[in-house]
This record gives structure tokens, C-alpha cells and sequence, in this order.
């Protein structure tokens, strides 16, 4: 399902406040792709699971003056986009975000090295971290991985061979990573155990945030856990891993995109 076009497929590009994980608070530049082939059952982003006709592109960083214009877009254009937003000083990073990154591997794989000599800024890639075949093409372009480990009883997914060898290729690189989970009132222990377990056979060093779910309107069943099972997890979670932080969607809270 890996995206063949030499375009990019995007839904926006902006200057925000990273709100998850290890780089929360964070200023970064967001481009935001296309496409997803999951369908998680708490996702707060559908509107990318499909390519829009026209991606909106911010003018100015942090302004919200968008832009439209039509998709795919060239790599070119991409670029200088990007370079136009990237005011000295500014910005700690580069957020690959969607959707799902890794299914415009091809395109990374021509994009990223051209990014980085433009920007001089790392290159930070948000994943749902079931695509390792995608990973491994663009890995010698990346500084760092933020990955998803799915729980079926949260999301509806199970990809945990997937995510076991997606952690492997990210360590093995020497990369920064960090793996995130989203924790609601239907979070099964038993895969928090499991996931324990699969991070620290990889090595426990490696950070994991608990990520209590943003209720969704109109869904019920999508709920975060009371606190009492958050400091129960966080508690389970640390018999397997050194690092354990719980953090909700701050962004959110302040009004970040």
C-alpha cells in the first residue's frame, strides 16, 4: 500500500507545539501526510485517512494563515515551503506526522536528505509503527522515532510482530525512540504486560508513554481511565521498563493543532 507517487500527498503543513511524548513543548514544524491504513477506534484524525484535493499550507510560522493548494505536490514546492516557515532559531525539529508517514515511503526516501540540507534540523517521524519494511528505507534519513504500540482492546488493531520488528530496526539504527501507548477504561492489562515485555527484550531503557485517551463526541465507549487504573499501569509498566511517563494530549489544552 506504499504511496509510488514522486509527489507528496499532504493534509497541512504548520509551526506548532509539539503535545506528545519524549518532545512535548517542543516548537516544531508539522507536515502532516495523507493516508492511513489503519482504523483505530480512538483516532482524532480521520480526515486523514484519505488525500484531500488540496493540502493547506501556513505562510507565516505560528500565524494560521493558511493557504490552499492542490495535491499531490511537488517535492520542490515542499520544500520551499518548508524553508519559508523555518525562521532562525525557531524550531527544535521536523515532525513527519499523518496518516501514516511510512506509506509516502518513496517519496521520503527522495525528500528527506534534501530536507535536512535545507533545514539543518532533525527529523522526527510520528508513526503507527507496523510498517517496518517503510522504516527501513528511510531510516538512514531519521533522528528520531516516536511509535505507536497498538492494544487491541483500545484501538481495534493488532500488529505486534509488526511492532516488535519496528522497534528492533529503530534501536538497532541507534536512533532515539520512544513508544507510545493510548490507555483508556477498556485497556486490557494483559497487553500492557505484553507490551512490557516486547520493549524490554528489545532493551528497557527505551521510554514508554502511557497516553491517556481523549474522549471523542458521540462515542461513549472511548474514555480515559480513572486514575486509580492509570497509577496502576504506570506501576505494572515499570516492572518491565526503566522510563514510564504518563502524558495526555497537551496540546489540546492549549489550543496547539
Amino acid at each position: 500500500m506504499t504511496d509510488n507517487f514522486p509527489k507528496a500527498r499532504l493534509i497541512e503543513l504548520f509551526s506548532a507545539i509539539q503535545g506528545e511524548g519524549l518532545n512535548v513543548g517542543t516548537r516544531q514544524i508539522f507536515i502532516r501526510f495523507a493516508i492511513c491504513d489503519l482504523r483505530c477506534q480512538f483516532c482524532d484524525s480521520a480526515h486523514t485517512w484519505q488525500t484531500p484535493s488540496a493540502c493547506k499550507i501556513e505562510q507565516t510560522a505560528g500565524k494560521r494563515d493558511f493557504a490552499t493548494y492542490p495535491n499531490p505536490v511537488e517535492l520542490s514546492s515542499l520544500l520551499d515551503w518548508v524553508e519559508k516557515l523555518n525562521q532562525p532559531g525557531l524550531h527544535d525539529s521536523i515532525s513527519l506526522t499523518g496518516g501514516e508517514p511510512l506509506l509516502h515511503a518513496n517519496f521520503l526516501v527522495k525528500f528527506l536528505p534534501q530536507l535536512h540540507s535545507v533545514t539543518g534540523l532533525p527529523i522526527y517521524l510520528e508513526t503507527g509503527g507496523h510498517r517496518p519494511q517503510e522504516l527501513a528505507l528511510v531510516l538512514p534519513y531519521l533522528d528520531s522515532v516516536g511509535m505507536d504500540i497498538k492494544l487491541p482492546s483500545v484501538s481495534g488493531e493488532n500488529h505486534w510482530s509488526a511492532h516488535q520488528e519496528f522497534l528492533k530496526l529503530c534501536h538497532d539504527a541507534n536512533l532515539e525512540v520512544f513508544v507510545k501507548l493510548i490507555i483508556s477504561s477498556q485497556t486490557d492489562p494483559q497487553e500492557l504486560e505484553l507490551t512490557g515485555e516486547l520493549v524490554a527484550a528489545c532493551d528497557p531503557q527505551i521510554p514508554v508513554f502511557l497516553q491517556p485517551v481523549t474522549p471523542i463526541a458521540n462515542q461513549p465507549t472511548i474514555l480515559a481511565p480513572a486514575p486509580d487504573l492509570v497509577l496502576e499501569w504506570q506501576s505494572l509498566m515499570k516492572k518491565f521498563v526503566k522510563q514510564v511517563r504518563v502524558i495526555p494530549q497537551t496540546h489540546k489544552m492549549i489550543g496547539q493543532l
